[in-house]
């Protein structure tokens, strides 16, 4: 492909965050697609921004707009990219919001976060996550992949995690996980009464679900998961259960708990309902304990229940002691 070094009229006046290049299709290129085409015109540029460019009309070829990344291109053609921000684009851009930060020092932070918040840009949520307020906070941030985020938690998942303020502890925290060396343990409010022992074990595959891409299940074949459960508060419409994770697969507790006949309250992607005024799958990360990755020192954190989870239990008639449940081993 041919740069003609030339900006069109028509895009003078597109404003200081747009350049439009123009270009003509070389004989290399005859009968390929536009966006492998334009991936070697704008070589600095990765082929699915451009792609992104092509769908939002930012490619002219001839008089008309390109709609399609695999649209065929002919030798001789001539047309304009408009390279300008997209959403993706400009997703690790820092945003200041309020963290609830229950630990910091010089190469970690814990974060207590609160439900409705994502954790990294994606798809429908490309601002306003957990990543752009640690790019906002922390102008280290940006030089750690994906901000020092080594664990997510649902965006509507309350609870702790914990975030790399350096790439030492970064490293050295991914291992942890992997190695399953980070406890992490969850509070959830599920419908009916609980089935089975007071504790119960839960080893069973996840993976994409067949008859639906966009949620997880059990399935053969899929990712090993474990998870262990145990009974804290029984009540007449549902149960408050304890989960520790074995492994930590998506979703693994909503798809696990969905598995055993207990579906968390107002989980909705796997058959829970709204209830006892949750509107929020009740979930919580209540706690998170690890060795630090840098010093060895034992940490230890717990978050007590978000203000709807406290109303919830209350309204089924169970009981949460806010001081038992921040310092004892596993609240009961």
């Amino acid at each position: 492909m041919t740069d003609t070094s030339a900006v069109t009229e028509d895009f003078a006046d597109a404003g200081p965050d747009v350049e439009a290049r123009a270009f003509v299709i070389d004989a290399a290129h005859h009968g390929g697609r536009l966006d492998r085409a334009l991936a070697d015109f704008a070589p600095e540029f990765s082929r699915s921004y451009l792609q992104q460019l092509i769908e939002a009309g930012a490619v002219t070829i001839g008089q008309e707009r390109a709609s399609r990344s695999s649209r065929k291109v002919k030798a001789g053609e001539a047309g304009t990219l408009e390279l300008r921000p997209t959403p993706q684009s400009q997703a690790f851009r820092p945003e200041a919001m309020p963290l609830d930060v229950v630990h910091e020092d010089e190469h970690l932070l814990v974060v207590n976060k609160p439900p409705g918040l994502v954790v990294h840009p994606a798809p429908g949520n490309w601002s306003g996550t957990l990543l752009n307020g640690l790019l906002a906070r922390d102008p280290g941030a940006a030089m750690l992949p994906r901000a020092g985020i080594v664990h997510r938690l649902d965006k509507d998942t309350s609870g702790l995690m914990v975030v790399a303020r350096t790439r030492v502890a970064m490293d050295a925290l991914v291992r942890m996980i992997a190695a399953r060396e980070v406890s992490r343990e969850y509070a959830a409010l599920a419908h009916r009464p609980w089935s089975g022992g007071a504790t119960r074990h839960v080893d069973a595959p996840i993976g994409r679900d067949p008859r639906n891409r966009l949620r997880m299940a059990v399935v053969e074949g899929g990712k090993p998961a474990s998870t262990t459960f145990r009974l804290l508060q029984d009540a007449e419409a549902g149960c408050w259960v304890h989960a520790t994770l074995g492994t930590g697969r998506t979703h693994q507790i909503r798809v696990h708990m969905a598995h055993i006949g207990h579906a968390l309250v107002a989980d909705e992607v796997y058959g829970g309902a709204p209830a006892a005024g949750m509107a929020r799958q009740a979930l919580h990360a209540w706690r998170l304990a690890f060795a630090h990755p840098v010093t060895g020192v034992p940490l230890d954190f717990r978050a007590e229940l978000p203000d709807d989870l406290c109303g919830a239990l209350a309204a089924w008639g169970l009981r949460y002691n806010r001081l038992e449940w921040l310092t004892s081993h596993a609240p009961g």
